[in-house]
């Protein structure tokens, strides 16, 4: 009976630690507090609500926050705090974001606490992933210094008349600037050979030192590893025309394997030289193509690289 028992206990031991929340990622203290460290950290603060009654919760648990790249990326980039809806935190959280559904995951701006982001329900490791690295171009103190340099255009009025002999001075002065128009053009038709000339030179010599630029061989790119996610990272790219892919990588790889995929993406990379920009909040750091370490040791797993044209 007693070997019964303790079986049954070992089980449900077992169960509670596979839905265990994920303590060594979560922020202690209030959510006040947790946006006042994120903002003073410049770093975005993702919130967890969650219900005892809803699996869905267990599951985001079991799955998505005790995923290593999901965790990581938490660790490196985020602050991370989590309650469940029934709590006094959870629900001034609930009424002030008019959250209806559990459980849900939102990315908030913690300067202004506005909601950047929602997931409801279940979201898997690799979707919340993908849809995170958007925000890691920058922190959110380049976010607000982004939209404070954004002003709205001014519109042009068209200035009144006072009278007709405004107009007939207008009228005048744009019978002067025409006439000198003309004159210019004249003297354009002259020189029009010799600036073309000059052109072709320009043109010519340009040609001449983007061919005597010599590209970088980058290694083979093999097969894209699939399999032990203990043994893989996944690393996002920006590219220069805004587009953004991803791949996965052994984590022993060495890093010049993100030159070769970049080079595989771009086109004119063929004849236009490119460097590789980490992507840390707040921050930037430039990637040498020479260095010999991996992905691992470099700190590239699980982050997120800029493209640009040097």
């Amino acid at each position: 009976m007693e070997s019964a028992t303790s079986s049954a206990n070992a089980v449900q031991d077992n169960l509670a630690s596979l839905y265990r929340p994920p303590f060594k990622l979560l922020f202690q203290g209030s959510f006040e507090k947790a946006k006042s460290a994120a903002s003073v950290q410049d770093k975005w603060l993702l919130v967890n609500l969650q219900s005892t009654k809803e699996f869905s919760s267990h599951m985001l648990n079991r799955d998505t926050w005790a995923n290593e790249a999901v965790s990581q990326t938490i660790i490196t980039n985020l602050i991370f705090w989590q309650t469940y809806d029934d709590t006094t935190e959870g629900k001034k959280v609930c009424t002030f974001y008019k959250l209806e559904s559990m459980p849900v995951v939102l990315l908030i701006d913690p300067i202004t606490g506005q909601k950047m982001r929602s997931w409801n329900g279940m979201v898997h490791p690799d979707r919340l992933l993908e849809d995170l690295l958007l925000f890691f171009d920058s922190g959110p103190r380049d976010h607000h210094v982004t939209l404070s340099n954004k002003r709205p255009r001014e519109t042009a009025q068209p200035q009144k008349t006072k009278d007709a002999s405004v107009a007939d001075e207008t009228n005048e002065e744009d019978e002067e600037v025409q006439r000198a128009l003309a004159a210019s053009m004249e003297g354009m038709k002259e020189t029009s050979g010799t600036i073309s000339k000059d052109k072709d030179e320009i043109i010519t010599k340009k040609e001449e030192e983007t061919s005597s630029i010599k590209m970088p061989t980058y290694p083979p790119l093999p097969e894209e590893p699939k399999g032990d996610r203990s043994l893989l990272c996944r690393v996002g790219v920006r590219l220069p025309d805004g587009r953004r892919v991803q791949r996965n990588f052994l984590r022993v790889d060495p890093i010049q394997l993100l030159w070769s995929f970049c080079y595989s993406q771009l086109k004119e990379a063929e004849a236009r030289p490119f460097h590789l920009t980490q992507a840390i909040p707040g921050a930037s750091k430039n990637l040498e193509y020479d260095c010999q370490s991996t992905f691992e040791e470099s700190g590239l797993a699980n982050s997120m690289v800029s493209v640009t044209w040097e």
